[in-house]
Order: C-alpha cells, then sequence, then structure tokens
C-alpha cells in the first residue's frame, strides 16, 4: 500500500501543478497536509487525491486506471462535490462513508485553519462558521 500512497502524492503533484490556494501558496501544500493529519495508507491515499476529480482535469477512470481500488476511488467520489448539489447534501453522503468522512474530516481542520491567510475578511469568518458546523455534523 506505501507504493499507492506514493502514487496517489505523485498524482496529486502532477494534477495540482501550477495551483495556488486562497493565500497565494502552492495548492499541492493542501492535500500534503491534509495527509498529513491522518494515519491509515487509504486515508493518505484519499487525502492526497480528495480534490484531483473536483478541481483537475482528471477524472475518476483515471483513478481506476492507475490501480487504485474500488474503495478508494469510491471515497475520492463522494469527496468530489457535484454540479447542483448543495452542501448539506454533500455533506450525509460524505457521512455514509468512513473513509471520506476521516479524510474530510482532515480537510476541514486545515481549511479551518485562518493562519495560513495573510488577512482574514467576513468571508473567511463565514465559511469558518460552515466549516465548524460541517466538522460538528460529521462528528456525531
Amino acid at each position: 500500500m506505501k507504493d499507492d500512497v506514493k502514487l496517489a502524492h505523485e498524482i496529486a503533484k502532477r494534477a495540482h501543478h501550477g495551483q495556488v490556494d486562497k493565500a497565494g501558496a502552492p495548492y499541492i501544500l493542501h492535500p500534503e497536509t491534509v495527509a498529513s493529519f491522518v494515519t491509515k495508507d487509504d486515508e493518505k491515499i484519499v487525502a492526497y487525491l480528495h480534490d484531483v476529480i473536483e478541481d483537475t482535469p482528471y477524472q475518476l477512470s483515471d483513478l481506476e486506471e492507475a490501480g487504485f481500488s474500488s474503495e478508494i476511488i469510491k471515497a475520492v467520489d463522494l469527496l468530489t462535490r457535484k454540479d447542483g448539489q448543495s452542501y448539506k447534501q454533500y455533506l450525509k453522503l460524505v457521512k455514509t462513508n468512513e473513509l471520506a468522512r476521516v479524510v474530510k474530516l482532515a480537510d476541514l481542520k486545515h481549511n479551518s485553519d485562518l493562519s495560513r491567510l495573510a488577512q482574514v475578511t467576513r468571508n473567511d469568518i463565514k465559511r469558518l462558521t460552515k466549516y465548524q458546523d460541517a466538522i460538528i455534523f460529521l462528528s456525531t
């Protein structure tokens, strides 16, 4: 499984190459940080890949072709918010899959870290409240 963790990291680095986050940092630092918050190999794999489908041209079929298990593919799919899907619907689906739930909690933990931002705006505070509500929902 360690090779799969390395492969997931490599795919994430390729997929997010050139992207930056809200603070202007290389985007790959986000999935790397999320992966550092989880312990199991399958969680690390999903953490590296959790934004690849939503934010890059990669598709689930690319992950299947790379040899990832159906459990990994399912968790990544659930973590990919679909067009027209409300945030509440999205979280309800994430909560149905333990692997996706654990990784989403790690994702929310990193997204809630406002110290990454040079300046905190009212929208950042609103987003933080949304993330905190999601953490409570996914933790109960």
